[in-house]
């Protein structure tokens, strides 16, 4: 009967941490959560560990991932290696035209973009960009891939069908982030002259200039496209900035961490993410048009400031590697920052 007894007065004990554990086990889960890692080892042809801008195609279940000399091809479910492009000097972002069967490259070093096959993923071409060619994207009412230069403060704009360049645009300053907005307007962050530009991609002609204050040196840039909500963010100041896409209104800010480097929005969900290089992702969501509320901030990996969104599982990727302690100052390099060491990238899923 004791045995009995003291069993009985243990159980309703031994429920309440056991519910009490549960509770907290759900309470970790609840949010975005490291899900998958990713390790690969150096770029070919490479002694630098550099990484840059992460493209997602849902539909094609594929994830382009930006490693210096080389794009990764991975599966995105199972982060399987399908493919490696390689031959590449300095690449930074990859546009995707599902409809002609191509994938465009930016790449800086060569002041090139070059075409590949999206079923091969053999180079079949290329396109003379200019200097420091950077972030790109492929706007679906023109047909047309916008490569932004950011030394040369310009963007060439390339004939998806032909693979042809038909224009460059005088920016007027130093482009980042684009995006379009299906409609016939490309934007793009201006990160010299704290502004988002706004550019008909079918005359290409600059449209409009909105300031993006409170933030400053714009990177990051995303669009609710069926609200026509813009999401600017800048590293000086540090702010998330919602814009009216129409009249560059500011309608909210949030300040974030440092090096912001990529954002992103899911029209299913109504969720706003940012990532920076201080290892963290910023979480919105958009109660309205009009309002946005911060949802969580989830800790990652430093150096792991790029993103790409996989609107089909809504996980997120990020890429990251080791990083060194940053070198004595000096009297030229008075803040030297942390590098990477080589063979050691990596990318990080994120789901929920």
């Amino acid at each position: 009967m004791k045995s009995s007894s003291g069993l009985g007065r243990l159980a309703p004990g031994l429920s309440i941490a056991l519910l009490g554990a549960f509770t907290l086990a759900m309470a970790a889960t609840s949010g975005y959560h490291l899900v998958k890692k990713y390790s690969f080892g150096a770029a070919e042809g490479s002694t630098r560990e550099y990484f840059d801008y992460i493209t997602v195609d849902s539909s094609a279940r594929r994830i382009y991932v930006s490693h210096d000399t080389e794009i990764k091809v991975i599966d995105a479910d199972s982060g399987a290696l399908i493919g490696n492009i390689t031959g590449l000097k300095q690449d930074h972002g990859v546009a995707v035209a599902q409809e002609f069967g191509r994938g465009f490259i930016s790449d800086g070093a060569q002041g090139k973009v070059i075409i590949f096959d999206l079923e091969t993923l053999k180079v079949i071409g290329e396109v003379k960009a200019d200097n420091d060619a950077d972030s790109i994207i492929y706007d679906p009412a023109s047909k047309r891939v916008f490569a932004m230069n950011g030394d040369p403060h310009s963007s060439t704009v390339i004939d998806a069908k032909s693979g042809i360049a038909v224009g460059t645009i005088d920016l007027g300053g130093a482009p980042e982030f684009a995006v379009a907005d299906g409609s016939g307007t490309v934007y793009v962050n201006m990160e010299d002259k704290n502004e988002v530009v706004a550019i008909d991609s079918r005359t290409l002609k600059i449209k409009s200039r909105w300031p993006v204050a409170p933030a400053g040196a714009p990177t990051a840039l995303a669009m609710d496209i069926k609200h026509r909500r813009l999401f600017t963010a800048g590293r000086n100041p540090q702010n998330l900035v919602a814009m009216d896409a129409d009249s560059g209104k500011v309608i909210q800010s949030f300040p974030i961490s440092a090096g912001v480097d990529a954002a992103a929005y899911e029209s299913e969900t109504e969720l706003l993410f940012a990532s920076t290089r201080e290892g963290m992702i910023h979480i919105f969501h958009e109660d309205s048009p009009d309002k946005f509320s911060e949802v969580e901030t989830v800790k990652t990996e430093f150096g792991a400031k790029t993103m790409g969104l996989d609107t089909k599982t809504h996980n997120l990727f990020v890429d990251t590697a080791d990083f060194a302690p940053p070198a004595a100052p000096t009297a030229e390099r008075p803040h030297p920052q942390r590098t990477a060491v080589p063979g050691t990238f990596r990318v990080l899923v994120y789901g929920r």
